[in-house]
């Protein structure tokens, strides 16, 4: 069943940085499940089952977002206001995995409750051990809210 167990939805436009991320993930057996939404919009559609993911179990949620910022069709931003405003989504984990800079960005993404916000490593080597550690982090150290919990 489409959606059943994935641990992470990564939502990446550059295919560079998605064929890196998802070496990255699988080099370190983190996640055997990922969806990929490559922009905005087919991120939403996947986390609301609507769209191309309408017939998509709602109670079958990632673990973990990982979100690009420069996203075409609705950003980066605009993701995450919408998944942290829903009660059904708001406690998924959302790291901002950007190469952006922008000081801008890191406060708004932090305002509208971002739970890590990472700047991609430009080295290959580097950028490898990032997505271990965080991924580490929070799909195996970290527990996860209960699935009843009653979102604040």
């Amino acid at each position: 069943m489409e959606g059943s167990g994935i641990e992470i939805l990564l939502v990446e436009d550059n295919p560079a940085d998605l064929e890196l991320t998802l070496h990255a993930l699988r080099t370190n057996n983190l996640a055997n499940r990922i969806e990929v939404a490559r922009d905005g919009e087919e991120a939403l559609d996947f986390l609301f089952c609507t769209g191309k993911h309408i017939a998509r179990d709602p109670n079958q949620m990632p673990k973990l977002i990982l979100l690009d910022l420069k996203l075409p069709k609705v950003d980066g931003i605009e993701v995450l206001r919408q998944v942290k405003a829903d009660p059904k989504t708001r406690t998924i984990p959302i790291t901002v995995l950007t190469s952006s800079s922008e000081g801008s960005d890191l406060s708004r993404c932090y305002d509208l409750g971002v739970n890590s916000y990472i700047q991609k490593p430009v080295d290959f080597d580097k950028f490898r051990d990032v997505v271990k550690q965080f991924s580490l982090y929070w799909l195996v150290v970290n527990t996860p809210p209960p699935l009843n919990a009653t979102p604040r």
